[in-house]
């Protein structure tokens, strides 16, 4: 009966997608076992698309309400399902492995002997998965960067969604945790610290209600959130989200670590599959060509050129101002670059986007 529940989990996290679906392979049953009871598993298969109330879950599976809701929440706790309130009713989601699932378990920065051997699991998964489908191939993009927006030039046009500062603003809540890409390579390997912060991973309105309510992370003040972005921006993380100008989440990623980076700059060209939609222009009079902007860029989209000055190649430049915000000499602003596309509205403009390029 167990054995046959989380084969039903495999065919659903199968349709749910994600980078990580389900694989009928033995790591991911090592995997789920781990993750989810008999029983949760059961409520999780369930959970249709969407968000839902426990009755209506407890109405799919003809079980009573209170034993599923009580099921629910221990799971929402777990990181297992997604859970927000409205009109005093709380409505519960099945996410995906990765964005979902695979997060909520280190977004506590916690270090107990569970936190590293789901950390072996979640890798194991995760590389088993990436040897049988080889490098994604991106053919829309999904997720977006943000520049550091005070470093684009005054006579640009800067929209709101190009602004974290604007997302601040707008939401309450706001909450932030720890890095859970850097945060699961040290549980496996201590050494593998690349000396970035990490508490720096940003909520907004409801994903930050979410993560308050079940204390994955802690919520901040806008004050709060602005010092975050600075510390951010001080140790040349990317801001980097979801591909809508509606967003609910902001990741602040390095390369070495970081899902959405290593993706992206694992594609032949990078700049084309993840982009803030604006580029660094040098003012050679301030340049004192020191190589720092070269050192700093996460894409290796900057290289010493002619006359020892730094050129930027627009096939790797992802537009996220991390040369611009390390120039002590104000030698680099962000200028609009043509060619790439707005943000998609929402979640379901992005996912037509995504279909109808493929």
């Amino acid at each position: 009966m167990a054995r046959q529940v989380y084969h039903e989990m495999c065919e659903t996290l199968a349709k749910r997608r994600g980078r990580y679906p389900g694989k009928d392979i033995p790591q991911f049953y090592a995997l789920v076992e781990e993750l989810f009871t008999p029983e949760e598993a059961a409520v999780y298969n369930a959970i249709p698309k969407g968000y839902h109330p426990a009755e209506a879950i407890a109405r799919e599976m003809g079980k009573e309400v209170d034993e599923i809701k009580s099921v629910l929440e221990s799971m929402a706790f777990k990181g297992l399902c997604t859970a927000g309130s409205r009109g005093g009713v709380t409505f519960y989601s099945a996410p995906p492995f990765w964005p979902g699932i695979f997060e909520f378990q280190f977004m506590r920065g916690t270090r107990t002997e569970r936190d590293r051997k789901l950390a072996r699991l979640i890798h194991a998964y995760k590389t088993a998965v990436d040897a049988e489908q080889g490098p994604e191939k991106i053919t829309y993009p999904t997720n977006r960067v943000i520049a550091v927006d005070r470093k684009i030039q005054a006579e640009n046009t800067v929209h709101t969604y190009q602004q974290v500062a604007s997302y601040i603003e707008k939401y309450h809540p706001l909450s932030v945790a720890t890095c859970f890409c850097r945060h699961e390579a040290k549980l496996i390997d201590e050494k593998d610290d690349c000396g970035k912060p990490d508490e720096v991973c940003m909520q907004f309105g409801m994903g930050a209600q979410f993560v308050i309510d079940r204390k994955m992370g802690r919520e901040i003040s806008k004050e709060e959130a602005l010092e975050v972005l600075n510390k951010a921006e001080e140790a040349g993380l990317v801001h980097a989200t979801l591909n809508r100008q509606e967003i609910d989440l902001l990741c602040n990623c390095c390369g070495c670590h970081c899902t959405i980076l290593k993706t992206a700059l694992a594609q032949p060209k990078p700049g084309l599959n993840l982009n803030s939609g604006f580029k660094p222009q040098h003012d050679y009079g301030l340049c004192t060509s020191c190589g720092v902007c070269v050192d700093r860029c996460p894409a290796q989209a900057l290289a010493m050129g002619n006359e020892d000055r730094p050129e930027v190649n627009l096939d790797r430049c992802i537009g996220c101002g991390v040369c611009a915000s390390g120039c002590d000499f104000d030698a680099i602003r962000l200028v609009e670059r043509a060619g790439i596309l707005p943000p998609p509205f929402d979640q379901k403009a992005l996912a037509e986007a995504v279909k109808a390029s493929r």
